[in-house]
């Protein structure tokens, strides 16, 4: 494409915040002329009250952003991929074109960024976005480790009165996550002890893949990998996420995969704060150590043989895994246990005629009273016997329910323009989120429970797992950029 801007592959150059932008009353761009005015003031279609956006990867799940983000001006494409890039070019002809993120983060008159890359690049391009004090739309995971998640929301927090962020959890406007954070608050199965998610994927991979030909003419490899250890090319890592996020260097695996989806049910409803604690484990799905009543495997003499543990793999993330986390009370429930689980591994179920294992994306709650069970779309109360006749719950009426999500992605658009619009899924709900599940992976590599403060972001007692709170990157690349 001869309008593709070339990098150079590793460039070390940490490039400076450009100016403050502010997005309520004036905010000037430079070289552009734009005016952005709070939302209304002109009118919505207005030219003057629409985003400037880049679009840092155009292909995959960047095809379910194109929409709303068209109803904007389309400033900037970035892709390693030079065929997506001429394809979305086709799109935004007058958008200019990129191959590296870090020069297109340079343009002047961004004023917002969705990225959709590879999960091991999305906490670069989020918080260098932020450091231009850009409006950010990020697919989730919002990073590959605690440290990255830790950093994204601090650089949030920091301006949080005048840019909008989203992670990209879009389920999260379906309105069954009202539904069911409203009957947990309001004490449909009393007063909250534990939650539980799981997913039940199963995607196995024996270790990073052997070199294997050469990267084809239109892929940057190079950039493709950007701050991670370098592996040598091989087709097997292409052809959409699944094909790489089980690699430690890559991804988290399910966690940052549907975990990230599914965790959201219960973050939603239980009003978090970070976790204190964390332990993990992982055995054979179907043994009576996954949980979820497994039989386990007989023995000569008709008794249980223990299952032995899944060690980590130094190159792959578990398949099989279940951490859980103890979570401070807050101002309306007590200190509870978090429970995620994974490949086979399984909450057991409360009552025989109810097999967790046909939801294959759910939440569990256990209150005093009862139990509420759901998946995306819907749910289910489990009194605990007879005498609880559920008198002590009073329903909302209709007036009194939480309002539509509506648009996921048009939501954040929204709050770009209006800052004192909130997004459900901003930077600090969904930094804390992923903080937590990427820190039961810690604990499941030290082997061992380990203590942590929050506040701090550090392991107490673990210097191993302390260590594995951060990632490896390569020469040249910085994370705070």
């Amino acid at each position: 494409m001869a309008n593709v801007k070339k990098s150079t592959p590793g460039m070390s150059k940490e490039w400076p915040a450009v100016g403050r932008r502010q997005f309520l009353g004036l905010a000037g761009t430079a070289g552009a002329g734009l005016l952005v005015l709070r939302s209304g003031a002109l009118g919505a279609e207005a030219p003057s009250n629409k985003l400037n956006i880049a679009m840092i990867g155009t292909g995959g799940r960047a095809g379910a952003h194109f929409g709303v983000a068209s109803g904007e001006n389309i400033v900037a494409l970035c892709d390693v991929n030079e065929q997506h890039l001429e394809k979305a070019a086709k799109r935004c002809p007058n958008a200019k074109t990129y191959v590296d993120w870090r020069k297109c983060l340079d343009q002047k008159d961004i004023n917002a960024v969705i990225c959709s890359t590879t999960d091991f690049t999305h906490a670069f391009v989020a918080n260098w976005a932020l450091n231009r004090d850009l409006h950010v739309y990020c697919e989730k995971p919002l990073g590959n480790s605690v440290e990255e998640a830790r950093t994204v929301r601090a650089s949030y927090l920091k301006r949080k009165d005048k840019v909008a962020t989203q992670c990209g959890t879009q389920r999260h406007a379906m309105d069954n996550f009202n539904r069911v954070a409203e009957l947990i608050r309001d004490g449909a199965i009393g007063e909250l002890s534990q939650a539980h998610a799981w997913g039940n994927r199963q995607i196995r991979r024996p270790g990073y893949l052997p070199a294997q030909g050469e990267p084809p003419k239109h892929l940057h490899y190079d950039l493709w990998l950007g701050p991670t250890p370098f592996h040598p090319y091989n087709p097997g890592y292409f052809g959409g996420c699944l094909a790489w996020n089980m690699y430690w260097d890559f991804g988290s695996g399910q966690i940052g995969d549907m975990g990230s989806h599914t965790m959201d049910l219960v973050w939603n409803a239980i009003d978090p704060v970070r976790p204190t604690t964390a332990q993990a484990e992982s055995y054979p799905a179907g043994s009576a150590e996954a949980g979820g009543g497994g039989g386990g495997r007989r023995g000569e003499k008709g008794k249980d043989a223990p299952a032995k543990p899944i060690p980590p793999h130094p190159d792959v993330t578990p398949v099989e895994l279940h951490s859980s986390f103890d979570m401070p009370a807050n101002d309306w429930r007590p200190a509870i246990k978090v429970n995620w689980w994974q490949g086979g591994m399984m909450p057991r179920s409360p009552r025989g005629y109810v097999d967790l294992n046909k939801i294959g994306h759910g939440a569990m709650f256990k209150g005093k009273n009862g139990f509420l069970i759901c998946d995306f779309g819907s749910r289910i109360l489990i009194p605990f016997g007879d005498a609880d006749d559920m008198t002590y719950y009073k329903p909302r009426t209709k007036e009194q329910l939480q309002p539509p999500v509506g648009g996921f992605q048009g939501e954040w658009v929204k709050a770009c323009k209006d800052t004192n619009k909130k997004t459900h899924c901003d930077f600090d709900y969904s930094g804390t989120m992923i903080e937590t599940m990427l820190l039961g992976l810690v604990a499941y590599r030290a082997g061992k429970k380990i203590q942590y403060d929050p506040e701090k972001g550090v392991v107490t007692d673990n210097d191993e797992a302390n260590a594995l709170l951060k990632r490896k990157y390569r020469e040249g690349w910085t994370l705070n950029g």
